[in-house]
């Protein structure tokens, strides 16, 4: 057995492996939602794709040094000219040299084509919160029922009711969302809705409450859907932040309207909250 074909071969798969683990991840759904949904492909959950991604790419790292080295006289002869002289900047290494820093500097200044990349793999990962939803906040499934419970505004022994008319076997209040979805083998947003589901629904005159934090994928949202979910009269809202010197329409998400304004979207969230706390008219 050559070392020198051994190396060459390993990197060749490893490469072809570090691109099939390079598009999985370019659209699998965001960590909240994978988590929440307890998303898989192939059997494979986000996080054991992502260190198969690392463990690969270090492989094809090692192997494409090897092979550098066994192939380090070539690579010299293409910096030399016809006359077997050293080049520094032969025309094939200045061509190289311009591609890379063209994706480099174009992608660092986020212009097309270069920005389009992020933005198609963003479309996926919205596709699929909108598919598979999103946790009410980063990391729910790890919290325990005690403190789920608290933190949506859940009745605890109600909500443990809701789990047993549901079949799904629990051991005390104390255990995670994410320990009982795995037990009764079910994504946690399941372990949510048997929670929620021994509770009445709100009713249209009743009207929720921003929570403290902003919930996930809230960013993305436009005002008029935050308007009708809490209630909230959108004419006023919009009023309202214009007022506060914020540039927005209806038809804005919140992350838009942050960004044309140089804020940060917890900022916009904030003067949200502070219009709905100061009793600002509700829609009919």
């Amino acid at each position: 057995m050559k070392l020198r074909k051994t190396v060459s071969l390993t990197a060749f798969l490893s490469f072809m492996l570090v691109i099939l683990t390079s598009v999985i991840l370019y659209i699998v759904p965001q960590g909240r939602v994978a988590y929440w949904a307890d998303w898989r492909l192939w059997g494979l959950s986000k996080t054991q794709w992502t260190e198969m991604h690392l463990n690969l790419g270090l492989l094809f790292l090692i192997a494409l040094g090897l092979h550098v080295y066994y192939n380090w006289s070539a690579i010299v002869s293409y910096l030399k000219d016809k006359t077997r002289t050293l080049v520094l900047f032969p025309r094939e290494f200045s061509a190289a040299l311009v591609l890379v820093l063209v994706f480099g500097v174009g992608t660092y200044l986020e212009v097309p084509p270069f920005l389009w990349v992020r933005e198609l793999s963003t479309h996926f990962k919205e596709e699929a919160a909108r598919k598979y939803g999103e946790p009410p906040y980063g990391h729910a499934e790890l919290s325990s029922l005690e403190s789920y419970t608290g933190k949506m505004g859940l009745d605890l022994d109600q909500s443990l009711a809701g789990l047993k008319k549901a079949g799904m076997a629990y051991d005390h209040p104390g255990q995670t969302l994410l320990e009982i979805a795995r037990r009764n083998g079910v994504p946690p947003k399941v372990v949510d809705q048997a929670l929620r589901s021994a509770h009445p629904p709100v009713h249209g005159s009743e009207v929720r409450k921003l929570p403290d934090s902003p919930p996930a994928g809230f960013g993305r949202r436009k005002i008029e859907e935050i308007a009708g979910e809490y209630g909230l009269d959108v004419s006023h809202l919009v009023r309202d932040l214009t007022r506060a010197g914020i540039r927005a329409t209806s038809q804005e998400s919140i992350k838009e309207i942050a960004s044309r304004n140089g804020k940060a979207p917890v900022e916009i969230y904030e003067l949200i909250r502070t219009h709905q706390n100061k009793g600002a008219p509700v829609s009919p």
